[in-house]
């Protein structure tokens, strides 16, 4: 694999908040957008910071008092999945051309045997596929 500069990959499409900006009506627009993250910028389109679904996660812990709303209430039934046979190219496509971060990994007999993340998948490309000397 060639190495090539971030510029050739990066999402150039950012949606970006202000400060002030009310977690609500960020994760709105994370869900409208079907977005991970957005970056907070000041009025000059300085960084000066990144929320992200997994802060939801830790908004969603200290909330007083706790919602008593059961996971099934949100989750996703249909899960897409893949088997311990499919190719890390496999997996790569599955991943990017559904906007997935996550797969789990069935088996028909053992149920479910593992997950592979977006990160697995950036961990092993990095240990695989060294880049050349320029």
């Amino acid at each position: 694999m060639e190495d090539i500069f971030v510029a050739r990959f990066m999402s150039t499409d950012v949606y970006t908040v202000s400060p002030e900006t009310l977690v609500e009506d960020a994760a709105g627009a994370m869900l409208e957008r079907s977005i991970g993250s957005v970056v907070v910028v000041d009025d000059s389109n300085d960084l000066r910071g990144i929320l992200t679904s997994t802060d939801f996660v830790q908004i969603v812990a200290e909330c007083k008092p706790k919602d008593q709303t059961p996971v099934s209430a949100y989750m996703t039934e249909d899960v897409t999945t893949a088997t311990a046979q499919d190719t890390v190219h496999d997996i790569a496509a599955l991943l990017t051309e559904n906007g997935f971060h996550h797969v789990p990994i069935v088996d028909e007999t053992e149920g479910v045997i593992g997950m592979v993340s977006t990160s697995d998948l950036a961990a092993y490309l990095t240990e695989y596929e060294q880049p050349t000397a320029v």
